[in-house]
């Protein structure tokens, strides 16, 4: 198994300026990889707190190049639906060369009501709008000359540059939340998945079933496997008690700015969305310790992590990657860094066998 961290920024002026929270998180990146974690992931939103601080993940990421050698860098995720597949192809594929080869592209669907409003796009074409721009983004990589007529945009005879520096194209992953046809879809495109257990581990696997069967059947035989990747909050401090400790305050933080990102759903419906309405009552219900003692966010020891890591990777049927948000609820830069320093030298030795 392989580890690294996942960035989304959920603070509040009050809490950490944007210039502090990018200055840590880089800060933090180096480290990871100075202490043997393989990536660095960012993601996409705007307008809330809950990720408004980080428009552009390829622009994070091509800091974190600057900064490193060897961690690859993630786009977790960045959301097509709100970009054109000629911009996106182009600055992705800068940032491959700027890392040498290094970066790997997550793609979401975007799913907060107030960036589909504020951008004028309708949430109910997001689905289509999502996949024609994957497969767009694809082939402007891969091929010349690409013509394209959707009811999204159009071009004729266009040839990307630059070209990506991994041959034919970056590894790709496709993040899916509730809905069980993009775990289908997702395995029937031969893309990777990208996750993230909220509550238990448990729920998620049957989904990866899907994800893994529908890639098998329409890959198989072909060098290409199915990936998961997962994010989950960590915290591991010297005792349980103190890990508890943080956790309480810090998840509580990151579930409050999260929780009024999705608010809108408390009063929204979408086709394209069954499952969300009531999103931001869930979140608001939802008690810190309920995230670790089931599983949605490892806490502890270094012991203890050992042994919850392990947990949670039988519960979910196995995963291939973990990324650790270890910064949430604007957590000050010490208490991450050490979270990372204990995982580094004392955790990690036990679980890469995974």
């Amino acid at each position: 198994m392989r580890f690294g961290l996942s960035f989304l920024p959920d603070c509040t002026p009050e809490t950490k300026s944007p210039q502090t929270y990018f200055s840590d998180a880089l800060e933090l990146s180096v480290q990871a990889e100075m202490g043997g974690l393989d990536s660095v992931k960012m993601t996409e939103h705007y307008l809330h707190h809950y990720g408004g601080y980080c428009p552009s993940p390829l622009g994070f990421l091509s800091a974190v190049a600057a900064r490193t050698k060897s961690v690859r860098l993630m786009t977790g995720c960045v959301l097509p639906v709100f970009h054109h597949p000629v911009q996106l192809a182009a600055e992705a594929a800068q940032v491959d060369a700027i890392s040498g080869g290094r970066l790997d592209v997550g793609f979401a669907r975007a799913y907060l009501p107030d960036e589909f409003d504020a951008l004028g796009l309708e949430m109910d074409e997001s689905t289509d709008r999502f996949r024609e721009t994957i497969r767009a983004v694809l082939r402007i990589w891969t091929e010349e000359k690409v013509s394209e007529q959707t009811p999204f945009f159009s071009y004729r005879e266009v040839t990307g540059l630059p070209r990506p520096t991994q041959r034919p194209h970056p590894p790709v992953w496709g993040a899916a939340v509730r809905t069980p046809e993009s775990f289908t879809w997702l395995g029937t495109e031969g893309l990777g998945l990208l996750i993230t257990p909220l509550i238990s581990p448990h729920e998620f696997r049957d989904h990866l079933t899907l994800y893994r069967d529908a890639f098998r059947t329409a890959h198989g035989g072909s060098a290409l496997r199915p990936r998961v990747a997962a994010s989950l909050p960590l915290v591991v401090a010297d005792t349980d008690e103190r890990a508890e400790e943080l956790a309480e305050t810090y998840l509580r933080r990151y579930l409050d700015v999260w929780a009024e990102a999705v608010s809108p759903w408390d009063r929204r419906e979408s086709s394209a969305y069954r499952g969300y309405s009531g999103f931001g009552w869930m979140l608001r219900g939802l008690r810190p310790t309920t995230l670790y003692t089931e599983g949605g966010a490892i806490v502890g020891s270094p012991a203890t992590v050992i042994e919850r890591i392990r947990a949670f990777n039988d519960h979910i049927g196995g995963v291939d990657q973990i990324l650790w948000q270890i910064d949430f609820g604007a957590m000050p830069l010490p208490e991450a860094r050490r979270t990372l320093e204990l995982f580094c030298d004392k955790v990690l030795p036990e679980v890469k066998s995974l």
